[in-house]
């Protein structure tokens, strides 16, 4: 069992926010805030001196915003997730923000509990976007089809899927195996394909399942096609 609590970063340019959830979050023995920042610029380099392996982002913050710190991070540092937090719920945000690499988009009027859940969640390597998010996501991508080239579609279509797959938490390793799936591969060719053991792509199949609340391959490749995530 793994003891070593998660490193946390929280930026937030309100102290009082800042300082609430410092409190909140370092209370949970899995999460550990190893640094605090009030705007993008610091954040960066509290990234490069802590190492965070998860940050904690508002968006309007002076000096830099949370989108831009967000892309630099993300550029220097691959590895370290990030999770935006904001009262706004405006999708061009969302938009940006998913655009500048972050894993997650939550409210600020998020549960204490569910908030450290969802840093769990996105430090495992899961994606959070809350399903009413998602649901606008997808409409403004279907919105800006019908506005595009065609030679822009599939680039919109693809917006389409990673948001249906992000709806039902899917990783982006248990998409490629759903798409598998959907392709009529069996285990052992989806092991061979993905460079995965049979074992591995039984646990990702089940957590597909259980992600989906389907039964069977049948079951999940048709829940696939009818939500647009193929």
């Amino acid at each position: 069992m793994n003891t070593t609590p998660l490193k946390l970063l929280l930026v937030d340019d309100q102290d009082l926010i800042r300082e609430s959830l410092h409190i909140v979050l370092d209370m949970d023995p899995d999460i550990h805030v190893v640094g605090l920042a009030e705007n993008g610029h610091i954040a960066i380099r509290q990234c490069e001196e802590q190492q965070p392996d998860v940050v904690l982002m508002d968006i309007h913050m002076p000096v830099m915003d949370g989108v831009e710190a967000t892309r630099q991070i993300k550029a220097a540092w691959p590895q370290i997730r990030v999770i935006i937090l904001t009262t706004f719920q405006e999708i061009s945000y969302v938009v940006d923000a998913l655009g500048a690499g972050a894993e997650g988009y939550l409210l600020k009027a998020i549960h204490p509990k569910d908030l450290a859940a969802g840093i769990k969640w996105v430090h495992q390597g899961g994606t959070l976007i809350p399903q009413d998010i998602a649901r606008m996501l997808v409409k403004e991508a279907r919105g800006a089809a019908d506005h595009t080239p065609t030679s822009q579609g599939a680039g919109v279509k693809a917006v389409e899927e990673q948001v249906r797959a992000d709806a039902y938490g899917l990783s982006e390793r248990e998409v490629q195996v759903l798409h598998c799936i959907a392709d009529g591969l069996n285990n052992r060719e989806i092991a061979e394909k993905l460079f995965l053991s049979e074992g591995t792509v039984k646990n990702y199949i089940s957590s597909i399942y259980s992600k989906m609340d389907v039964r069977d391959r049948v079951q999940a490749s048709k829940k696939a096609h009818e939500e647009g995530m193929l």
